[in-house]
């Protein structure tokens, strides 16, 4: 198919002892063997922090590593419960350190604050994350958290503009944006 860049993604895998990263390694390496011009991005869960499991992935050499915050700290419990904030900058941060671009995601219009946005931007930017996207929370079902609003494009156009002051190689922020939205132009 001769495809340029491909986005590789799973469902969290904590069931099994490894979370599936022999899985993910794997693929990675044989979507390489098929296509050795093919940049690889994987958008990973966070392994429940454990770096040698993120080791076993980041070894089988992805171009780019991308682990979505979300959201804000101070929804967490309500909006990702069973993640922790300081875990998932922990799963960004060590892939850093390890050569990997890194790129994180957010949902906006879930009950956050425009300053909380930004700081989560610096957060980021801490630790040296190169790309961002942000996008309009959308209910995905009715056991979901609701909308709380729907962010106007200005708020999306500002983002964008904050983003490279504070650093960021890349922003992708407008309503219909997602994790993978124009993933070939981050790399």
């Amino acid at each position: 198919m001769n495809i340029k860049h491909a986005v590789i993604t799973s469902v969290n895998r904590d069931e099994l002892p490894d979370q599936g990263a022999d899985i993910w390694a794997r693929t990675i390496v044989e979507s390489k063997r098929l296509n050795p011009n093919v940049k690889i991005e994987v958008l990973i869960p966070d392994f429940k922090g454990d770096m040698e499991i993120l080791q076993a992935v980041l070894d089988a050499g992805p171009d780019v590593l991308n682990h979505n915050v979300e959201t804000v700290p101070r929804l967490y419990r309500a909006i990702r419960p069973q993640a922790r904030y300081a875990q998932s900058l922990k799963v960004l941060e060590y892939s850093k350190t390890q050569g990997m671009l890194t790129k994180t995601g957010m949902m906006v219009g879930i009950g956050e604050e425009f300053d909380e946005v930004i700081e989560v931007m610096k957060d980021l930017r801490r630790i040296d994350v190169d790309v961002i996207t942000i996008g309009q929370y959308l209910r995905p079902s009715a056991k979901h958290a609701p909308v709380e609003r729907y962010v106007h494009p200005d708020e999306f156009a500002e983002y964008t503009r904050i983003g490279p002051q504070l650093g960021f190689a890349h922003v992708e922020s407008a309503p219909l944006v997602r994790s993978s939205y124009h993933a070939e132009r981050h790399v």
